[in-house]
């Protein structure tokens, strides 16, 4: 499955990929359930299920937000990429992170990527990168709402950065008939409240106020963000295209990475093709 990225900003003194090899950029989502990912030079973003094939039959290499196969991850990684790749390029590679992930998700994740011989890996929290894919003015505390296939984030971000943060192992793929969407927007009402009562400045609530961001497949149901609005007694906004949010904002910064001075300066020595 592709989408498209939509317009960006033009990138200075920069050859396309793949003329421009040393470069090139990828940006990558890792989900539960779909991995999507976008490279430069190239409008589309790949969205494919998270899943690998060791052997007959299927495996999931990450689940409920936690790597728990990283071989695994990097053969996925390479059937997705690996052949898309400049023969001589190492791109650089800007991953988003679940924002409670911690070191050992970054761990395991950077060494899955090694696959994709990226010259540099940086990470974004997955909150960061939807509300840059948003274009929302992160100079005041924002809340962002992810609601995942098998999890779902609540983050307050105050200047740019995590200030607090909850999660819980619920996403949208565990609702059926006798599991009903108020599990979910309970689930967030409760971890909203918590954020409100260990917040001893107005941050939350201002953020609050403001409307929370919508991302994740989740902010596509309005049984889900019809109930939000009214159990949080404030609006929230879904992002456009809030599936694919975390990695068009995390392309953005692939884009903006490429366009500072530091890597415009960069000249083109790669043989071509």
């Amino acid at each position: 499955m592709t989408t498209s990225l939509g317009p960006g900003p033009a990138i200075a003194r920069h050859r396309s990929w793949p003329w421009c090899r040393q470069c090139s950029g990828i940006a990558l989502d890792l989900g539960s359930a779909r991995t999507r990912a976008w490279m430069s030079g190239r409008r589309l973003i790949l969205d494919v299920p998270t899943v690998t094939f060791p052997g007959a039959g299927a495996t999931y290499p990450i689940q409920r937000g936690t790597i728990v196969d990283t071989p695994g991850t990097a053969r996925m990684l390479n059937r997705l990429l690996g052949h898309r790749l400049p023969r001589f390029g190492r791109p650089l590679l800007i991953l988003t992170t679940p924002v409670l992930g911690g070191i050992a998700y970054r761990t395991q994740a950077r060494a899955a990527v090694e696959i994709l011989r990226p010259r540099t890996v940086l990470t974004v929290p997955t909150a960061r990168a939807v509300a840059v894919a948003a274009g929302a003015d992160l100079t005041r505390p924002l809340l962002v709402v992810d609601l995942g296939a098998h999890l779902t984030e609540v983050t307050l971000l105050a200047g740019g950065a995590v200030t607090d943060a909850r999660h819980t192992a619920l996403g949208t793929s565990d609702l059926d008939s006798l599991t009903p969407p108020t599990l979910i927007t309970e689930a967030v009402t409760a971890m909203v409240t918590s954020m409100l009562e260990q917040d001893h400045t107005s941050q939350t609530l201002d953020a609050l106020q403001r409307g929370a961001l919508l991302a994740g497949g989740g902010a596509l149901r309005p049984d889900i963000t019809y109930r939000l609005t009214d159990r949080l007694h404030a609006p929230v906004q879904p992002v456009p295209a809030p599936h694919t949010a975390a990695v068009r904002g995390a392309a953005r910064l692939v884009q903006a990475a490429h366009a500072h001075p530091s890597t415009t300066a960069i000249t083109d020595t790669a043989p071509r093709d």
